[in-house]
């Protein structure tokens, strides 16, 4: 079993439009509305690849019924810590040439009490399962420290994946975790250093498995992805496809991971599975995450090279 802990979920509108043109009136050419968050993505990503999965976080009761519905629908389990107030909405603007323009809300207040319930639901929920995914930002008046405070309530038998940013993510590592997926301007943001070649960037990662971290997911968007424990680092290449929209492709890597980490996999299958269901994700629109014939037909072409060790 597989556990996704989201913290911040969202309602994501994506807006497709031929040019935004700011301080003007724009017309919107497509819409897309879904009941999202990180881990509640990879919740669902773990589903279409056949795992099981159940996935809990804060939840807002003016749109609890939406995500219960659609979680009910893809056959993920739910079990939430409710708060009142509404789900925060980001916006996402895609124009011709696919460049997306992000605007994003931060969400409600959420009380130390709820707080503390999370991190018992957690708790309990972590002591049936082999992979436990915190992934995404956090709501208002919930600090930093959330993370490394639940990532140390989760039994040791389980593998932890964390996927967040910033202090959240440095703090989290520190407490010992199995996988982390940052982005390259991520792990730039953290290094404070600018990652041009393989090897910088290997180094990089070894900075985290250093704080805690047993192995670094580097994603690279469409040049592939590194995966690297320190010892052995190996390198994937995305594979030639049509981009319909980058949002989830992160989500989808994270979901794969899990899966064949759950599955005892070898780091070149959990590398090649984690390139090919983010590569597949970009291929759906708005913020929809890949589905398993897209994925299956992608898994073919990609290669997975061993770049050091």
């Amino acid at each position: 079993m597989i556990l996704t802990v989201c913290p911040n979920p969202s309602i994501d509108c994506t807006m497709e439009l031929h040019a935004l043109n700011v301080g003007r009136v724009n017309r919107i050419d497509n819409k897309i509305i879904t009941y999202s968050g990180k881990a509640i993505n990879v919740a669902i990503g773990v589903r279409r690849l056949g795992g099981d999965c159940t996935v809990t976080g804060f939840m807002f009761d003016n749109d609890a019924k939406s995500f219960l519905h659609n979680l009910d629908k893809e056959g993920v389990v739910s079990r939430f810590v409710n708060n009142p107030g509404n789900v925060r909405t980001n916006y996402k603007i895609i124009d011709f040439r696919s460049m997306m323009t992000e605007i994003n809300d931060k969400g409600e207040m959420v009380s130390e009490d709820k707080q503390r319930e999370l991190v018992s639901l957690v708790f309990d929920l972590a002591e049936g399962c082999s992979v436990v995914v915190i992934s995404g930002s956090l709501p208002q008046g919930v600090s930093d420290e959330f993370y490394p405070k639940l990532v140390s309530v989760i039994n040791k038998r389980a593998k932890v994946f964390v996927d967040t940013e910033g202090a959240k993510l440095v703090s989290s590592v520190r407490e010992g975790v199995n996988l982390i997926k940052p982005n390259l301007a991520e792990l730039e943001a953290i290094t404070k250093e600018t990652l041009k070649t393989k090897a910088e960037m290997i180094s990089a990662c070894e900075k985290m498995i250093d704080l805690g971290a047993e192995k670094v997911l580097l994603s690279l968007g469409a040049h592939g992805a590194i995966l690297t424990n320190g010892r052995k680092s190996l390198f994937a290449k995305t594979a030639n496809v049509a981009v319909n929209s980058t949002v989830g492709a992160g989500d989808s890597m994270i979901s794969a991971a899990a899966v064949m980490t759950e599955k005892g996999a070898e780091d070149e299958e959990i590398l090649r599975c984690a390139v090919a269901a983010g590569t597949a994700s970009i291929t759906t629109p708005g913020t929809n995450l890949f589905y398993k014939d897209k994925y299956e037909e992608i898994y073919k072409k990609v290669k997975v090279e061993v770049i050091q060790g």
